[in-house]
């Protein structure tokens, strides 16, 4: 609260003034169930923390006033809202019949309500049929609607009545760009839609460090160990009732086998509840040792019991949502989350069968700990959303415009809305220089940041955790939104662990080494990492030569040789994650030794490091310099030396550069014969000086069935730090099940 009240005195002025004398917004809040009083209590809060903006109303209906649901209007009234009114509207019986009674009994009572308060706008949330009454009562009386989470995509009727209630509502707020998209798509303005986040993720990105012990020993007993227990929740699907009561049986035998301390949670008001209570009380949950049920947990006390569990199941929507932020291990079953966007931490059991299948699903999910996601959030939804609501203007018509097809290709918010740019940190780690940039979803470097890189494993470690929060931090200035953190590095990487396997002589203290988790902790972000080899194939796959190829490989020549091959659109890493080892390709069999340990490789020829040697060979013996060259004293020798002579007429230089190339070219060619690739691309600050030598080779050597390959020299300015940011760009989580 303290955080809006503190907000821009100036700005609110404005606001105020273009509403017309002095008008407070009136906001009805209206609260149907424990689910969605967690998305509105931070917005609720925002909004009484502004009293010279807005006059908050806020109306109880639906499972809140039921004592078998908990009662939890209480947790309202613990939090010190005013409840105007308290509607009971829930027609008892479970059944599809109840639900549509409690609908028509909801429309009967508010009327009257909504006559007394006489609210400028209505905020409702979701997908319910409660908040479907709701909207069709407001739209009727001409009370203007904020629809929270609309256009998202899930299963049973919540869908229908979701993408209902958007119809009806005059203004969006949603959670992911697909939701966005989707609105878009049905026809809603664009300058009514704001891309916020979810509201709850404003409470969840900052509580899992608080105190939790005791609230775990609270709800779970004295013995209990964080990540050893389960958090078990599950609805009943309304258009196969039938199905999901016998699939929350075969749920509760394999949590009964698994043999691990679960709290259940009981079932929402839906038609099947009370038919899935039955099925608990009739296998002793509420009785057995394992087992604590409950109607209800406080929303505060329920994230750090998710945050610290082994795992939760169950198809609950908040499996598949917020419990994303804390990488808490998910399995979701069942058909109630079809289209729902997830992060890398769910697993989904569609087809939940068996018990045994549902046994094995807890046996491969239970005690993991996954990246953290931001799909559904960033920790802002609130203060945007609280934006959004200033700049409604009253004097505009309330009829609801519909903006038909063609739908416009670049869709954009108004800047007031604050609409970021989805963005990705790219990491690269090289022998000499440690990079960071935030790089946007067109490949443009926003900012990049350099420093050298440390020679220790603690030293270079704190200095990566440095410069990516020093670069989050500056995104939100550059109007930034950073979907995760990609990291290029020279050696050998597990990309799916997210592990530095061995590195090379260049880096130090490089290996064995987990990247992922240190640096998905500190940020709260998904991180990968990859071989800076395949960085450069995913960067021209997604920004080069490479986009919308098949099949093609790229050659890094620089300080090493490197490369990445693609193949079907795919990334080839290989069993032990050592394909595309391009530059240790024998060429010859008693060739100059390489760094590797072995001889003849093409990098022991053609590399950067390979170049400065027979340079400083030529200079040992007064055989480098030539008309039109000259070195100081203290001057390194380097592989650009080698070049310069070789382009002013010195015969051995060219010979060097000669044997280089043809080592090169017959790597390629190499290549060619065992992949069949339709285009090569050169990469790296050599790749101009080789280009010509490899394609004199290829058509000296080759199959005639190869030899029309494409040779080209990549036009990426960056491709070590371009790559790191595809990692992120292309693998995102958001994952569509």
């Amino acid at each position: 609260e303290v955080y809006f009240k503190n907000l821009s005195k100036q700005k609110q002025k404005e606001v105020m003034e273009k509403n017309g004398n002095n008008h407070k917004l009136r906001v009805c809040v209206a609260t149907c169930n424990r689910a969605d009083y967690s998305k509105l209590a931070p917005i609720m809060f925002g909004i009484k923390a502004e009293p010279q903006f807005f006059e908050l109303d806020v109306v109880v209906l639906g499972s809140h006033l039921i004592d078998d649901y908990g009662n939890t209007y209480r947790m309202i009234e613990q939090d010190d809202f005013d409840i105007h009114t308290r509607l009971h509207t829930i027609v008892r019986g479970e059944d599809e019949a109840a639900m549509v009674e409690s609908v028509g009994l909801a429309l009967v009572k508010l009327p009257d309500v909504l006559n007394r308060l006489k609210p400028d706008i209505m905020i409702v949330h979701g997908d319910r049929f409660d908040a479907l009454a709701l909207a069709t009562s407001a739209a009727l009386m001409n009370i203007r609607i904020l629809h929270i989470e609309g256009g998202e995509v899930s299963g049973t009727i919540d869908d229908s009545i979701r993408h209902a209630i958007t119809k009806l509502a005059h203004y969006h707020v949603c959670c992911t760009r697909s939701a966005e998209q989707h609105l878009i798509a049905m026809c809603e303005d664009h300058d009514r839609i704001l891309l916020a986040g979810c509201p709850s993720y404003d409470k969840l990105l900052s509580a899992k460090n608080k105190d939790y012990m005791s609230i775990i020993r609270m709800w779970l007993g004295e013995d209990v160990k964080t990540r050893d227990y389960i958090v078990a929740l599950q609805h009943p699907v309304t258009t196969d009732i039938k199905h999901s009561i016998k699939m929350f049986e075969l749920t509760l035998d394999a949590l009964i086998s698994f043999n691990k301390r679960t709290l259940v949670l009981f079932p929402n008001v839906d038609a099947g509840s009370k038919e899935m209570v039955r099925v608990m009380r009739k296998k002793g949950i509420e009785h057995h040792p394992n087992f604590r049920a409950v109607k209800h947990v406080p929303f505060d006390q329920f994230i750090q019991l998710v945050a610290h569990a082994g795992c939760m199941i169950g198809n609950s929507s908040c499996g598949v949502r917020e419990v994303g932020a804390f990488g808490t291990p998910v399995i979701n079953l069942g058909t109630r989350q079809t289209g729902r966007e997830t992060g890398e931490n769910v697993l989904h059991v569609r087809d939940a069968d068996t018990q045994d299948k549902i046994l094995h699903a807890l046996q491969l999910q239970f005690g993991k700990q996954y990246p953290c996601s931001k799909i559904y959030g960033d920790g802002n939804a609130v203060p945007r959303i609280l934006k959004f609501l200033k700049s409604i203007d009253l004097k505009e018509p309330l009829q609801k415009k519909f903006c038909f097809p063609p739908v416009k290709d670049n869709i954009s918010q108004d800047i007031d809305h604050i609409l970021e740019t989805q963005s990705a940190l790219a990491v690269d780690l090289g022998g000499t220089n440690l990079r960071v940039a935030i790089v946007s979803m067109k490949g443009e470097i926003v900012k990049k940041y350099t420093q050298l890189n440390p020679k220790t494993y603690e030293d270079r470690l704190a200095l990566i955790l440095k410069m990516c929060v020093e670069a989050a931090s500056e995104a939100v200035n550059v109007n930034c939104r950073i979907l995760g953190v990609g990291i290029s590095t020279g050696g050998r990487v597990n990309p799916r662990e997210g592990i530095v396997l061995h590195s090379t002589k260049l880096i130090q203290e490089w290996s064995s080494v987990d990247l992922r988790t240190p640096i998905s902790d500190a940020l709260h972000l998904p991180v990968w990492v990859d071989n800076d080899g395949n960085c450069a194939a995913l960067a021209e796959r997604k920004f080069g030569h490479g986009k919308g190829i098949e099949n093609f490989v790229t050659l890094i020549t620089g300080t090493g040789i490197g490369g990445g091959i693609v193949h079907q659109h795919e990334l080839i890493h290989g069993s032990s994650f050592c394909a595309a080892e391009l530059g240790h390709i024998v060429v010859s069999l008693d060739g100059p030794e390489c760094l590797c340990g072995s001889q003849g490789c093409i990098e022991a020829y053609a590399s950067g490091i390979a170049l400065q040697r027979e340079a400083k060979k030529l200079h040992d013996d007064d055989l480098l310099l030539v008309e039109g060259m000259s070195m100081k004293e203290e001057e390194i020798v380097t592989a650009a030396h080698l070049i310069q002579a070789a382009k002013l007429g010195n015969t051995k230089a060219e010979s060097i550069l000669r044997t280089a190339g043809t080592a090169l070219g017959l790597g390629v060619v190499n290549i060619l014969h065992t992949v069949n690739p339709s285009l090569v691309i050169l990469s790296g600050v050599l790749a101009n000086h080789y280009v010509n030598a490899v394609k004199d080779v290829i058509n000296r050597q080759a199959l005639s069935s190869v030899k029309t390959v494409d040779v080209v020299v990549s036009n990426l300015a960056d491709p070590a730090l371009l790559g790191a940011a595809s990692l992120v760009l292309d693998y995102t989580t958001r994952r569509i099940y």
